[in-house]
């Protein structure tokens, strides 16, 4: 996988412990001499964490030293980290006068063993080296940093101990001065088993009032899947970024490992990790060792009792090979008289090393006593992996139909899918005779049909059109013609949910041309009903509303609520004057009641989205959220959050926060959302958030964009990455690439069909702007040839917006949302024509008064502009006034900028003062708002606070935002005004 970078790890998720230590060596360097010890799990961060406050110590002009702990076994080497720390000291010239006073430092350099066995001499020793340490943090701040103390010597912990509680910790008496000194340890806390030496020093320094504990946990998963994100050189597929999140459960080397062995194309532990894993537990006794291996095969966790059979150990020696593995740290005992490994990926390491035959004869141990105990539906799952790694096939597949329906009572469709698949994987291995019987009969194709079902409830469309696509190529002559037909129809709905209009509409036909209508049946209804479907998505709405209004009888007839509801949603949008009218939205409410009596949760989604759809474009954005929320909370119990319907109400509701400026609840949202949807949803259902990040001049905006363009078609995703890239072009003025941009989207969303996307108006004025900005009034820059060039591209924007918002066949026409745009493209092209028309703009002003108002920011910006072309600069000042609220509150950063060169360009009134108002700014921003204080770059205040200059830019352009300020000296003066900043004395002296 080319995308993987060995580069330094970033410092991901470790702000609070980061700020916990930088603020206790600002205290040292104050003269507060303090001490901590970091514990963590190996490969939790520690190092990474400490490389990180080591480096800011030097900084700010502090020594900095690092003395390692190395495991060597019984045979240590005596005072091995104190001996590294003296021989740096040693080689640097600025310390050799202090090192000349102390005699410590030959006595460990050139022969520690001797001072290590005179025990008369060690007093003399330990006060010797505090004596140095306090001398040295007089000349210059000292910051001691001891790492690995889980693997210390006697008598390094022993120095310890005396540094700590008597020595250089200890404040200086009779007005001598402070001690300018911090001590940073770490230890593996996963290594302290209860013998362990270090865990009384541990126990005794905590205690100690300048001593203290920090506990590195591990990140959370977002966390997780942000470090390997920015360890990788491009765009990682989501599903290894989800994989890889969920198999180091917090673990940062865990994660870059796994990250690292991404190219070899196995679900195992890395050989390397694997290695490390295995060293702990081949440090247990045989026995313990052989439990291990007989609880990895149960899985992450297992019971007590199951362990004790399976084992086959008497209970006093299970009972002290668990007391050993449990002390050792690689199990850890929990509810239910159970135990789990410490760690997933020690189980999988232990798992791994497992002799094949070993492997088979414990599976089929564990199937053998999970049967013996009856065949609760709980353990079906169990038995079912038990059985097929133990090569009893038949049982296995009677176990994974088993788990697969105890799925879907629970409403799991992902875990349903997956039984079902692992079942699909069987049937051929399993002879007819011993299959299992089931009522109404089963065959490959109506399994794989249930399986299409369960990856597109669980949100793998894709994955349901592979499915039902495998299911068409099982239908033979000898297929029973209904079980044919509804293949094809399944097949036609699932296209339909990635966008294949064409390819949907071809296999409904097909469904519908092999069901007689006469005698009138269930199958017919459904082929109807999802030919409706299709057929308005390809345009031909004539034949959907001729279809639908049949198959609406036909369903009243044979008592089919379910279908009645489903062909209701379509007629609500192909009948009269579609879903956001009086009488479609009641359609709509009938559906879902509908839907809900018959217990049809897929098509009351539907019904739900086109409710909320319907609202949002009527412009009733305030009637959005209550009724998204409802419905999503209905689909969570409905165990279909992740199906199609429920999921693009996600994506509507974060297009409903950006649109009504809640720009901050939009992008937690999205973050929240995104931790929780399937790895093969990819980024579209969150994608709406880039809005905002485009919008605050988050220079990562289009490459994120483009990342959503990489897997699989998604409607969503395609939709926001041509809105986010075309503007983005257009913001720069590279039209040439906004039309392309533009172009793509179109036809992409179009699916080949003839059909023009709602979003095309959108594009479309979006590259006329770009256009105005070029050619259009006194700002013109191109020639009369390049202008002459660019006509009949803006002659055809301005159509495309013009038939895509305007009424279709029917009279219908696109609600507020296209025709603001509409009124945006009409004013880009007077401009591009004529030049600025001040009543045009007022037009597309009112216009996005329906509930945009970062939009209707914009198009203020270029009203003011068009009004002092116009020499009305007192009407320009006051829309330019009201754009820069909007843009202020929102954290418009760049959209504020242009606002404000506009005021100064045409000398514009005065912004109006900012004393007084209230400013939130995040912890973040307050940290960047404080170094701009100090005149730091942003380069300057990425490298203080350990993230990128892009990162610190946005800091600074939101901060600028927020406080309404047009620089970065206006800001800080702001700050001061507002008592949200401080002028610095040491930096002013």
């Amino acid at each position: 996988m080319s995308q993987i970078a060995f580069t330094t790890p970033p410092l991901i998720g470790r702000d609070e412990e980061l700020a916990r230590l930088t603020g206790l060596l600002e205290r040292a360097r104050a003269g507060e001499a303090r001490a901590v010890l970091i514990a963590g799990d190996a490969g939790v961060g520690k190092t990474r964490l400490l490389d990180e406050v080591a480096g800011r110590g030097a900084r700010t002009g502090a020594t900095v030293v690092t003395g390692h702990c190395v495991d060597l076994g019984d045979v240590g080497l005596p005072y091995l980290p104190f001996t590294e720390i003296l021989g740096v000291l040693a080689a640097d010239e600025r310390f050799t006068a202090v090192l000349g006073r102390h005699p410590a430092v030959d006595r460990l350099l050139g022969a520690g063993p001797e001072a290590a066995r005179d025990p008369d001499g060690r007093l003399r020793l330990f006060e010797d080296v505090a004596g140095l340490l306090a001398d040295l943090a007089a000349v210059a701040p000292l910051v001691l940093v001891l790492e690995d103390l889980h693997w210390a010597d006697q008598s390094s912990r022993d120095l310890l101990r005396f540094l700590l509680s008597r020595g250089v910790l200890h404040r200086p008496g009779g007005g001598a001065p402070d001690r300018r000194l911090a001590v940073l340890a770490s230890y593996r806390a996963d290594d302290l088993h209860r013998r362990h030496p270090l865990r009384p020093l541990l126990a005794e320094l905590v205690r100690l009032p300048a001593v203290e504990r920090l506990e590195l946990r591990p990140l959370p998963d977002p966390e997780v899947a942000r470090l390997v994100r920015a360890l990788g050189a491009g765009p990682l597929p989501e599903a290894v970024v989800h994989g890889i999140v969920a198999r180091a459960e917090g673990n940062a080397f865990y994660a870059e490992e796994l990250l690292a062995a991404a190219d070899a194309d196995t679900d195992g532990v890395p050989s390397g990790l694997a290695d490390l894993l295995l060293i702990r537990v081949e440090q247990v006794s045989e026995t313990a060792q052989q439990v291990l291996r007989t609880a990895a095969v149960a899985g992450r966790r297992v019971g007590h009792d199951l362990l004790r059979e399976a084992a086959g150990l008497p209970e006093d020696e299970l009972e002290r090979a668990l007391r050993e593995a449990v002390g050792r740290q690689l199990l850890v005992p929990g509810d239910g008289d159970t135990y789990a490994f410490r760690h997933a990926l020690t189980r999988e390491a232990v798992y791994a090393d497992l002799l094949p035959g070993e492997r088979s004869r414990l599976h089929g141990a564990y199937a053998r006593l999970l049967a013996a105990r009856g065949r609760a539906p709980e353990t079906a799952a169990e038995r079912a992996h038990h059985y097929r790694e133990s090569h009893d096939l038949p049982e296995a597949l009677a176990a994974c139909l088993e788990a697969a329906d105890h799925a879907r009572r629970l409403g799991a469709p992902a875990e349903e899918l997956r039984h079902l698949e692992t079942a699909l994987d069987l049937w051929p291995s399993v002879p007819a005779s011993v299959r299992p019987a089931v009522e109404g009969g089963l065959d490959r194709v109506t399994l794989t049909l249930r399986a299409s079902a369960a990856a597109a409830h669980a949100g793998e469309s894709h994955r349901a059109v592979s499915l039902t696509r495998a299911a068409l190529a099982g239908v033979d002559q000898d297929t029973d013609f209904e079980l044919a037909a509804r293949v094809r129809y399944t097949l036609a709905g699932n296209l339909l949910t990635v966008d294949s209009l064409t390819a949907a509409h071809r296999y409904s036909s097909e469904a519908l041309a092999m069901i007689p209508a006469d005698p009138p049946s269930r199958t017919w209804v459904w082929a109807a009903a999802t030919h409706v479907a299709t057929a308005r998505q390809v345009g031909e709405d004539r034949t959907a509303l001729r279809v639908a209004r049949r198959a609406l009888r036909v369903a009243e007839e044979l008592g089919l609520p379910a279908a009645q509801a489903d062909l209701l949603i379509s007629l609500a949008s192909v009948e009269g004057g579609g879903r956001g009218t009086r009488a479609g939205r009641e359609r709509l409410r009938q559906a879902r009641e509908l839907a809900r009596t018959a217990g049809n949760g897929p098509v009351e989604m539907r019904a739900l989205y086109h409710l909320a759809v319907a609202a949002f474009e009527s412009g009733d954005l305030a009637e959005c959220p209550p009724l998204l929320a409802d419905a999503l909370d209905r689909a969570r119990r409905a165990g279909l959050l992740s199906s199609p319907y429920p999921m693009e109400m996600r994506y509507l509701q974060l297009v409903v926060m950006y649109t009504r400026g809640s720009w901050d609840e939009c992008v937690r949202a999205a973050s929240r959302a995104a931790a929780a949807l399937p790895a093969a949803s990819g980024g579209g259902v969150t994608s709406p958030a880039l809005y905002v990040a485009l919008a605050r001049g988050d220079e990562t905006a289009a490459d994120r964009a483009r990342a959503l363009l990489a897997g699989p078609f998604d409607w969503m995703g395609t939709l926001v990455a041509g809105v986010v890239l075309t503007d983005a072009a257009a913001e720069r003025g590279d039209l040439e690439e906004a039309v392309e941009r533009m172009r793509a989207t179109v036809a992409a969303l179009g699916d080949g069909t003839t059909r023009r996307p709602g979003v095309a108006v959108r594009l479309a004025a979006l590259c006329l702007g770009a256009l105005a900005d070029r050619f259009g009034g006194p700002r013109r820059t191109g020639g009369d040839l390049d202008l002459a060039r660019w006509a009949d591209t803006a002659a055809e924007l301005v159509e495309l917006a013009r038939i895509t918002a305007g009424p279709d066949e029917e009279g219908r026409a696109q609600g507020p949302e296209g025709q603001a745009w509409l009124a945006r493209a009409e004013a880009e092209w007077a401009t591009v024509a004529s030049g600025p028309d001040p009543a045009a703009w007022e037009k597309a002003v009112a216009a996005f008064a329906y509930g945009d108002v970062y939009e209707q920011a914009r198009c203020r910006l270029r009203y003011a502009r068009a009004l002092l072309a116009a020499e009305r600069r007192a009407e320009a000042a006051e829309q330019a006034r009201l754009a820069r609220e909007t843009a202020a509150g929102l954290g418009a950063a760049p959209l504020l900028a242009r606002i404000d060169a506009l005021t100064g360009r045409g000398r514009l009134a005065a912004t109006p003062a900012d004393a007084g108002r209230a400013t939130t700014l995040t912890a973040r921003e307050q940290d960047v708002l404080r170094l701009l204080a100090r005149g730091r770059s942003n380069r300057q205040i990425g490298e203080e606070l350990f993230i990128s200059g892009k990162t610190a830019s946005v800091h600074v352009s939101n901060i600028l935002a927020k406080l309404g300020a047009a620089s970065r000296t206006e800001a800080v003066a702001i700050a001061y005004r507002q008592g949200l900043a401080a002028p610095d004395p040491a930096e002013s002296g």
